[in-house]
Parts: structure tokens; sequence; C-alpha cells
């Protein structure tokens, strides 16, 4: 599909995003850590002869500002709505993966006037863990920077659609492939999440809400009991074969539940 690359600066941290045009109802895409905008390319080429569709590299990563001093849940949630603001989105729908789904929550909880429908894709309140940022350095230290082809990278990243979907957020120098974030960047950014909850915030959202999990979803099931619990009237679906990645594993089936979803919001 054809995007266009939109530029948003506030505070002077530089937000890119890609913007699908059209005058249809305003999608917003936000990917997970260490992730990228163009993660969601197969679910925007379906989504986008029907709705405006912005994916945005959130600050940190990718195209955007690599090493923004604010990593705060709350400098997510700003740009959010410093995006709606300077491309007129008004009243998007937010759907967010994982760390992305965390942001559009608190953006929709914040700010609920500002958003028509919220989307969350193995992404929920969650609880303290003080052990995630070590698992998290772990992990990316695990990567073999730089990597000395794509096609290594896929295959590291386990292959297939999630492998690619992970190379493509790579970026080719020096003779290698290196990610576009800065590992301590990644640690930082989670840090609020590892001391508190936000079931408050959850309680908060007024707007429609979908919850998409995972077969083998990171999501606890005492946390889906309680997100239902709480706003009884959320739509859940679970997605079979499918890991934390599913908007990368299954995209036409995410499509199909995503597309039902905003058919009845119309």
């Amino acid at each position: 599909m054809a995007w266009s690359e939109r530029v948003v600066t506030r505070e002077g941290v530089r937000l890119v995003c890609r913007d699908s045009g059209g005058p249809g109802q305003p999608v917003v895409l936000l990917h997970g850590l260490a992730g990228h905008s163009g993660e969601w390319v197969r679910t925007a080429r379906r989504l986008s002869p029907r709705y405006r569709v912005v994916a945005l590299d959130q600050r940190g990563h990718g195209a955007s500002e690599r090493h923004p001093l604010d990593v705060s849940r709350n400098a997510y949630v700003t740009d959010v709505i410093a995006v709606l603001d300077q491309l007129g989105l008004r009243r998007p729908v937010l759907v967010g993966q994982s760390l992305g789904g965390h942001t559009a929550m608190l953006t929709a909880a914040a700010h609920p006037g500002r958003i028509h429908a919220l989307a969350l894709i193995e992404a929920g309140p969650g609880g303290p863990n003080p052990d995630t940022p070590s698992e998290i350095r772990a992990w990316l230290d695990s990567w073999p920077t730089p990597f000395p082809s794509y096609e290594a990278a896929v295959g590291f990243f386990g292959g297939g659609a999630v492998g690619e979907g992970w190379a493509a957020g790579l970026q080719q120098r020096g003779g290698g492939w290196w990610p576009r974030f800065d590992r301590e960047v990644m640690v930082r950014s989670l840090e609020e999440t590892t001391r508190h909850s936000t079931w408050r915030e959850w309680g908060q959202v007024t707007c429609p809400a979908l919850l998409v999990l995972a077969r083998s979803s990171i999501i606890s099931s005492r946390d889906i009991d309680e997100m239902l619990r709480q706003r009884p009237d959320t739509v859940a679906v679970s997605l079979p074969r499918t890991g934390h990645d599913l908007h990368l594993e299954e995209p036409e089936t995410l499509h199909a539940t995503l597309s039902g979803f905003l058919d009845e919001l119309s």
C-alpha cells in the first residue's frame, strides 16, 4: 500500500507516522516495545479502503526520536494526543499491541472525549513485576547484533511472518543490521509498568473496547477475568494458533475481528 510519511514534533521530540490518507474513520495503530510502525503494514492494507489508517513509530522506536529524555507512560500518551491534533484525527479508534495497547488504554482513560473506541491486542492493565527490566535486558542482549544479513535476522526471530516483521524494524549500516532503538531506552520505557498496575485507568475507559488475545497469551486468565468483570461490555476474542505477536502471525484473522468490531460501532 502507499503510505505518506508524516512528522509530528512535540516539545522537540520528533515522531514519525505512516499515514494511508483518506476521509474515513481514523484508526491509529500503536506497536509494542522494541517494535515499529511497519509491523502493521498487512493490517493497514486491509483496513485502508474504508478507514484512514495512521501507524506511529512511538518515541524511542523506529524513525522517531531515538533518545528521548522522557519515556514515562504520560509521555507516550501525550504523543498520541499530539498526533491526533497535528494530523486532524477526530475521535479515532486506537488499536495497540502489547505496550502499544497499554498506551492506547491509558490514552482512552485520560482523554475519554477524544477516543471513539479501543482495541487491545495482547495488552491489559498488568501489575508490578520488578523482574521485568532484567528480563528485557537479557532478551535484547541475546540478539546477535549486528545481524550479518536480513535473512539471518528473520531466522533469529523465528522465520515466517513474525521473523520478517521483526527484521523489518532493523537498519542496515556498517555492513550489518542493527536495531533502531537503544536498549536502555526500552528498559526505561517499562519502569512505570513494573512498579504500578493501571487497573484504575482500565475502569475509567468509557468507550467501546475490544480485547484480542492469543491462544498462548501473556495475559493471565485471572487478569482477563478481572478486565471483563470491571467492564462486562468489553468484547473479548481469542485467536487460535497464535502467540503474542498475533498481528504478525494472523493478520487476516485479526482484520476480520477488527472489522466486525468496527462495523458494530457504526
